[in-house]
């Protein structure tokens, strides 16, 4: 069976079927309303069974889990040794979307914010097993499908500390889930063995198993494949690392994927248990934390603990964690992993009037990155934020300099809200802006922030999971040269590039490395502005993703032609640049208008206004139109471009 075919049945390799991260994980943010609240994650619980844990991220209350195995409404804490406690007005419900919430304050006070992740029970993924104690050595028999990678287990009836076994430890040693201990050494507690894809052991501590105690434990896999449409991809690692001066680690963690969940515990020293995710703030500039060993609210730091491309590392100079040390962890895959099949889904424009106060703008999924521009007066610059560098820095689309530090800035699941930041304005009258949102995803769009090496054909991996077709990348923060904003173009391929912030046309020169990127790397050379030593890049990659996306080019005739991009309902977003001359990167949106008559657009490279007085470009259901007006050049007869369309 062909690929394709086996996705739209949703089919893997022998027709088992395909799972996916997202299918499975889900780390959701939500602000409370004191009454009743569905959470739609859109992961089965309810059927399938699983495990949500969230917490009050501004307030000093518990971090909570509830799972179904015990039941909605039965609560345990992570930072106290207390029996399951009944709280039948927080997490009500386990639903086949998600979850419902009562009006308890620690789980849907009105106006807080707060985090959930929920795992869902997969083989290879995750599992939760309950089980009476002995209190004589046994084994406990468990349907992870695989060797567990780490085992958390809390006593239910009765007060006990949170036994952690992990696989980066002997299997006479353990850590607590509710204590800064380090990791401490108890032959009672895992029997000395280590557990099987089938079974695990326990001792004879009361923690783990005393006669006639109840107990649930949460069984996390390590590398054990099971998804992805040949099943072979791993989606949740449980190993170790260490740490050099200043906190920062020795070594990138090399997991084979980009991390979007981390938990982490010094094993050394007594230190609080730490956890990150890319949603609350996990990326080059700084970090948000939470400490499941207590109850205290979510801090924040500028040490960064980034995702990579391949795991996840501490890119700058100075890291969040303990100097000269190890710790253990445990790391979930980024999603989606599936290509996405609407353009809906991974991309939205919005306009808006700026108010001076806070004000929601709904994309309708959480964005990646945006481009956001004044639309009515010349502007300072077009800025672009995403959330693997940081909300808080921005660079400019028009200018080289190195990424400026901004506020206001946050994204949610639903979209973007800005408080009286740059483009939140009223400047004494509403100013109008226009907003370009992006969510990454296979075969569409990917980011992949890289600190030079001054090698020359430096190879960086990516996870478009395809060739890039269009490359965007910018120097953003400076060890010499110049922050040129370099464009590859598949059309032009190697060794050919453009400048996103100049009109110039295209040019050959020695700055994609040798050669033209692929399904799993790109390359640059060991030039200053594009792989200086420890200065510090972003690279924006796109694709073509059929039936949502296109990286095309084209001739002009001189008149008007039809661009067929595989489009059924023509296409939400254009960007055109003119390659043989001189041109500016024209944008076009649908919630500007992409129209009949005259189409608004606005050019990357300028501070200009937006135009609203030509019709360059019409819409055509199987992509756009082009049409030769002198106002922006779009179409003259020969002349070559390259473009960007999104359905």
């Amino acid at each position: 069976m062909a690929n394709n075919q086996q996705l739209l049945m949703g089919e893997g390799a022998g027709g088992a079927p395909v799972v996916y991260i997202e299918d499975v994980y889900s780390t959701y943010l939500y602000t409370g309303n004191g009454s009743t609240q569905t959470i739609t994650n859109n992961i089965d619980l309810s059927t399938k069974g699983g495990l949500v844990w969230y917490k009050a991220r501004a307030l000093g209350y518990e971090h909570e889990l509830v799972d179904t195995a015990r039941g909605a409404g039965f609560n345990l804490e992570t930072p106290n040794t207390t029996a399951s406690t009944s709280r039948s007005t927080a997490l009500t419900a386990f639903n086949t979307t998600g979850f419902t919430l009562g009006n308890n304050v620690a789980a849907n006070g009105s106006g807080d914010t707060f985090v959930s992740w929920t795992f869902r029970e997969q083989p290879k993924f995750f599992d939760i097993v309950t089980y009476t104690g002995t209190g004589s050595n046994t084994t406990i028999a468990h349907a992870l499908g695989a060797v567990p990678g780490c085992i958390i287990v809390k006593r239910t009836d009765t007060t006990a500390d949170w036994a952690v076994y992990h696989r980066s430890l002997a299997n006479t040693q353990y850590l607590v889930l509710n204590t800064t201990v380090a990791a401490a050494t108890g032959a009672t507690w895992w029997n000395s063995t280590t557990p099987t894809s089938s079974v695990f052991s326990v001792g004879t501590d009361a923690s783990v198993n005393a006669s006639g105690g109840t107990y649930v434990a949460y069984l996390f896999a390590h590398d054990a494949g099971g998804f992805g449409l040949a099943g072979t991809d791993n989606v949740i690692s449980c190993g170790s690392f260490t740490t050099v001066g200043s906190g920062k680690m020795s070594a990138p963690v090399n997991l084979g994927y980009e991390a979007q969940w981390l938990l982490a515990k010094n094993i050394n020293s007594a230190e609080n248990w730490v956890l990150y995710d890319i949603m609350r703030g996990m990326n080059n500039t700084g970090y948000a934390a939470l400490n499941p060993n207590t109850s205290g609210a979510e801090y924040t730091g500028t040490s960064a603990i980034s995702p990579t491309a391949t795991g996840f590392d501490t890119p700058n100079a100075n890291g969040p964690f303990a100097n000269s040390t190890t710790y253990i962890y445990i790391a979930i895959r980024r999603g989606p992993m599936k290509v996405p099949t609407v353009g809906t889904s991974v991309f939205s424009p919005q306009i808006w009037t700026g108010t001076g106060t806070t004000q929601q703008i709904t994309t309708g999924f959480f964005p990646d990155m945006f481009i956001g521009i004044n639309r009515g007066a010349v502007h300072a610059s077009t800025y672009v934020a995403d959330i693997l560098r940081g909300l808080d820095v921005t660079l400019a689309t028009n200018l080289t300099n190195a990424e400026n530090s901004a506020s206001g800035n946050t994204f949610n699941m639903t979209g973007y809200s800005n408080n009286n930041g740059n483009l939140n304005s009223t400047f004494g009258g509403g100013q109008t802006y226009v907003g370009e949102f992006f969510r990454r995803a296979p075969s569409f769009f990917d980011e992949v922030c890289y600190t030079g090496t001054g090698v020359s054909n430096q190879a960086f991996t990516h996870n478009l999971g395809a060739a890039p077709e269009l490359m965007i990348i910018k120097m953003r923060v400076f060890s010499s040269g110049t922050g040129y904003w370099f464009v590859y173009s598949s059309t032009l391929g190697y060794p050919n590039y453009l400048l996103l912030n100049a009109t110039d046309a295209s040019a050959a020169a020695g700055i994609f490395g040798s050669q033209n990127p692929d399904s799993s790397s790109f390359y640059v050379s060991a030039g200053a502005n594009i792989n200086s030593t420890a200065s510090q890049y972003v690279a924006y990659l796109f694709a073509t993703c059929a039936g949502v996306s296109k990286v095309g080019s084209y001739t002009g005739n001189g008149s008007s032609q039809t661009l067929a991009c595989g489009f059924t309902a023509g296409s939400r977003f254009v960007l055109i640049k003119r390659t043989d001359s001189t041109g500016d990167w024209y944008v076009w949106d649908s919630a500007r208008g992409i129209v009949a008559g005259n189409d608004p657009h606005l050019s990357l490279n300028t501070t200009a206004a937006e135009v609203t007085s030509d019709d360059s470009v019409d819409t055509d259901n199987s992509g756009f139109i082009v049409n030769q007006l002198s106002a922006t050049n779009v179409n003259v007869t020969s002349a070559t471009y390259i473009f960007l369309a999104i359905a």
